[in-house]
C-alpha cells in the first residue's frame, strides 16, 4: 500500500509570479513543414488537446506541434544581429 502524504503548516517561502507566456489554445493552429517522432505523453495532457481541437475543429497533434514551435521561438537566440542595430552601431562609432 501507498503512505499517505502528510501535510504541514510550514512557510512555503520565498514564491514569485511567473508571466503566462504561452499562447491560447486558438493560437495553436496553422500549417508547416513537419518531422514525424515519437513521443509519449501524460494521458491528462493528450486530453486536454484532443477536447480543445474538438472545439476549435483541427488537429490535437497540429496544436501540440505549435506550443512546441511557441515556445522554441521565444528561446531561441538569432544568429545574427538585425541590420536595423548594426547601423545605429555605425552611427554611434
Amino acid at each position: 500500500m501507498k503512505s499517505k502524504v502528510k501535510y504541514t503548516d510550514e512557510p512555503m517561502g520565498k514564491r514569485r509570479v511567473v508571466d503566462d507566456f504561452l499562447p491560447a489554445p486558438e493560437e495553436l493552429v496553422r500549417k508547416e513543414d513537419n518531422v514525424k517522432i515519437t513521443m509519449a505523453l501524460s494521458k491528462s495532457s493528450v486530453d486536454f488537446f484532443k477536447a480543445e481541437a474538438k472545439k476549435h475543429h483541427t488537429s490535437y497533434q497540429a496544436m501540440i506541434r505549435r506550443l512546441v514551435d511557441f515556445y522554441t521561438s521565444r528561446h531561441i537566440k538569432p544568429l545574427t544581429v538585425p541590420s536595423s542595430v548594426r547601423s545605429k552601431r555605425r552611427r554611434a562609432a
